[in-house]
């Protein structure tokens, strides 16, 4: 499968969807603290999240990068950039998705930087996602599901994800099998309706193959920006680990 970025959606008071992504970028430094290393994701909504980031990068320390294209962006801009295994944690992550639920579990992958995003999100304390209003769904899976494997795996894979009701495809690039960052290559899965996604991440992460499944369940989100026509609405995850005060549970506001 070939991915193409979509066309702008207009959507109420004439904001597009990049207008949209620009907002939560923006939105979002108010998440890092002056001496952070600051864990960044990949995708056109954290390019905004980067350029953003750019006017206080003389507060931070530097970043923590899912991939070869952020890494490049933020070097461009004169924002240091470490390598993983030299940071023991973060204290926060800034990542896209295409899909987020109401319990903050997301569906990525879209800019085939799965793996590498999931390992920053696992170093970081905070996951903050942000996206338009478009990525807000009640189950996960209308967006096909990327997942990164071994290619003598792929045909094994897919027939699995056959027997699970799912039509999986092998993502092109110029009519070639896309390479990762990490070597390997994406399956897009389409017909899924993941309805309980920390089991289900659990489940193909064990298949022999696969790399990473695009399910964020386990490293789900604990905030997420949410760039509306009404502005930038805040929606709060709490987990178990992340105890939040009992007014702001599941709750939302606009900034």
């Amino acid at each position: 499968m070939t991915t193409t970025p979509p066309l702008p959606r207009q959507l109420p008071r004439g904001l597009t969807q990049d207008e949209l992504k620009t907002r939560v970028g923006q939105a979002a430094l108010r998440y890092v603290l002056p001496g952070d290393i600051v864990g960044v994701g990949t995708g056109s909504t954290v390019n905004k999240f980067i350029d953003a980031l750019a006017g206080m990068k003389e507060q931070i320390k530097g970043a923590v990068s899912s991939s070869v294209a952020s890494t490049e962006r933020l070097q461009a801009l004169g924002i240091a950039v470490f390598d993983a295994n030299a940071v023991p944690s973060l204290s926060v992550c800034i990542d896209g998705a295409d899909e987020i639920d109401g319990q903050g579990h997301m569906l990525k992958g879209g800019g085939a930087a799965l793996t590498r995003e999931k390992i920053v999100a696992a170093l970081a304390e905070r996951f903050v996602c942000i996206a338009d209003e478009s990525k807000l769904v009640r189950t996960l899976g209308q967006f096909p599901l990327p997942v990164e494997v071994i290619p003598m795996a792929a045909r094994h894979i897919a027939r699995r994800f056959a027997a699970m009701g799912g039509q999986a495809s092998l993502r092109l690039r110029n009519g070639q099998a896309l390479v990762t960052d990490n070597g390997q290559h994406i399956l897009d899965v389409k017909g899924l309706s993941i309805t309980d996604p920390p089991a289900f991440e659990s489940q193909v992460n064990q298949w022999p193959g696969v790399v990473t499944v695009g399910v964020f369940a386990h490293q789900k989100a604990s905030v997420c920006l949410l760039g509306t026509a009404q502005g930038v609405k805040t929606l709060v995850y709490p987990g178990p680990d992340r105890p939040e005060p009992a007014t702001r549970r599941c709750s939302a506001s606009n900034h």
